[in-house]
């Protein structure tokens, strides 16, 4: 009797602590992320907590207004941006950790409308801003996705009407709502937000017509002792990880 309640006790203390040894490797990292990843990170932070036992906490916003936080002293470990440039930026300027980066998405550009009727297969509609009076874009000194869009505009040749017509979102999820809600009739925005949709219509946009939106990530100084960090940047290369951002209508490397 001495010998089984010794046994269920040294089962017991070692079920403990493997539960203690198990909470004291799962940690939390605070990871920024562009607007235009925020139903696909989700996702992936779900994926990732169920596999590896730590959280990423998501912050969204325009890769540009990020970037000035996290020049600003965000406590931000990752950031997965909308472009190139800002995490080679940060790079330059001592706030990322270096040979970090990579490309860990692809992006593309819709012309989007709530009305089926609006937006044809050939994006004929921006020659006739008469049916139109809004077309919504993100801001293009803050959001990649619309400096491709106005990158699209010049090569479509639009009519100046159309120019006139623009509406200027802080993100591409303002600019999203802005449509989803009628306040313009239609506006780029990213594939990512309508992959799924099976109302209005849309038109994905060549990619010759813009600069390929290569997404990239990169630890950042604030993050280089992070494993919960590290890992998920790891993660970011996983064959789940992948299958997310397919999903989602983005290319990957």
């Amino acid at each position: 009797m001495k010998q089984s309640i010794q046994s269920l006790l040294s089962a017991s203390i070692l079920a403990l602590s493997l539960t203690v040894g198990a909470s004291a490797q799962a940690a939390e990292t605070k990871v920024a992320v562009a607007a235009n990843f925020t139903a696909a990170a989700k996702q992936i932070a779900a994926a990732f907590e169920a596999e590896t036992g730590h959280t990423a906490v998501l912050s969204f916003g325009s890769t540009g207004k990020i970037y000035t936080q996290i020049a600003n002293g965000a406590p931000f470990s990752l950031f997965l941006a909308a472009d190139q440039a800002r995490p080679i930026k940060a790079e330059k300027e001592g706030l990322a950790v270096a040979d970090t980066r990579f490309t860990y998405a692809q992006g593309k550009i819709v012309l989007y409308s709530t009305d089926p009727a609006l937006v044809d297969s050939e994006g004929d509609v921006l020659q006739s801003p008469d049916k139109f009076n809004k077309l919504a874009i993100a801001n293009p000194k803050t959001a990649p996705y619309g400096a491709a869009a106005m990158e699209a505009l010049a090569n479509l040749k639009v009519p100046s009407a159309v120019m006139d017509a623009l509406v200027q979102g802080d993100s591409i999820s303002q600019t999203h709502q802005f449509v989803a809600s009628g306040n313009a009739q239609l506006g780029f925005v990213a594939l990512s937000q309508v992959v799924d949709s099976k109302e209005g219509s849309q038109w994905v946009v060549p990619s010759s017509l813009y600069t390929p939106i290569k997404q990239d990530v990169v630890l950042l100084k604030t993050g280089a002792d992070d494993e919960a960090a590290k890992a998920f940047l790891a993660f970011l290369k996983s064959d789940t990880a992948k299958a997310i951002i397919l999903k989602f209508g983005y290319g990957v490397e």
